[in-house]
């Protein structure tokens, strides 16, 4: 998954980086991959904290990012804060930049998912990659089919939409705390 996201943020990247002149040329890979790894890191963290409606919620859609979606907001101003420090831009570069790579990029991300002739990206693999493998087995796009037998995690009798955040939050933090995405995407761009 992790290539496959680099390849997509530098397919949408041209305009948004490449060829802006806030970002110097030598930094353009640089940048591509900081914003490939706030993306993945974002979308972990917010399934680490529960946050897995918001995250269905954008993968629901046909590939129209809601600005407001809090997990879209937080990997936004992830990567503002990591291109002011890393990449000494100024704000409103940053805050341009982010603001229209990232819709962009997580919209192509959606319709990737969501189109069955493309094998690039699938829900459940990127939810396989976020959460360790917690997920696996687990038809992301059909859940309330899968709703049987052995997802009762919470121990209250019922396999309910509690479980399934449970689950797929606690993977995504073991896979945080084993490095994770980012020890991946660290090794990808020598962080």
């Amino acid at each position: 998954m992790l290539d496959q996201l680099v390849q997509l943020v530098r397919e949408n990247a041209q305009q948004v980086v490449v060829a802006n002149p806030a970002v110097p040329n030598e930094q353009n890979e640089a940048v591509i991959g900081e914003a490939s790894h706030s993306i993945a890191q974002g979308l972990q963290d917010a399934l680490a904290n529960g946050n897995v409606k918001d995250v269905m919620s954008l993968f629901g859609s046909n590939g129209q990012v809601d600005n407001n979606n809090p997990v879209v907001n937080n990997i936004s101003g992830n990567l503002i804060s990591s291109l002011t420090q890393k990449f000494n831009l100024n704000s409103g570069a940053a805050a341009s930049l982010a603001g229209s790579l990232i819709p962009t990029v997580l919209g192509s991300l959606v319709k990737k998912t969501n189109d069955p002739s493309d094998n690039g990206f699938s829900l459940d693999g990127i939810f396989s990659s976020l959460t360790g493998g917690s997920t696996n087995g687990i038809n992301l796009g059909s859940l309330l089919g899968k709703f049987a037998g052995g997802l009762d995690k919470d121990g209250d009798g019922d396999v309910d939409l509690q479980d399934m955040i449970g689950m797929i939050s606690g993977g995504a933090k073991q896979q945080q705390n084993n490095g994770g995405l980012g020890g991946l995407l660290g090794g990808l761009f020598g962080r």
